[in-house]
């Protein structure tokens, strides 16, 4: 049954994409695991509940890091000429 799909080359796309997709999901449950801090794997730290531990919830990405100081525009030169105050 395998070699019948394995002998076709157009079948080999697809694998690749289900490759992709399912390396990607189990990225994503490896980095929520590790990273998430909503998420408690040892039974000690269960039985803590809601933490106020505000230290373990400022850590961030670096890329939301790098957004979260700049103004929330897209084009902010575009914004800036149509938005001046001195425009009839």
């Amino acid at each position: 049954m395998a070699s019948r799909w394995l002998k076709r080359p157009e079948v080999y796309s697809l694998f690749a994409a289900m490759g992709v997709a399912a390396g990607t999901c189990g990225m994503k449950l490896v980095t929520n695991i590790c990273i998430n801090p909503d998420l408690r794997l040892l039974k000690e730290n269960r039985a803590a509940g809601v933490v106020d531990n505000f230290e373990e919830g400022e850590r961030e990405q670096g890329p939301r890091k790098f957004i979260s100081h700049r103004p929330p525009e897209i084009f902010p030169s575009v914004h800036n000429f149509f938005c001046r105050p001195d425009l009839p």
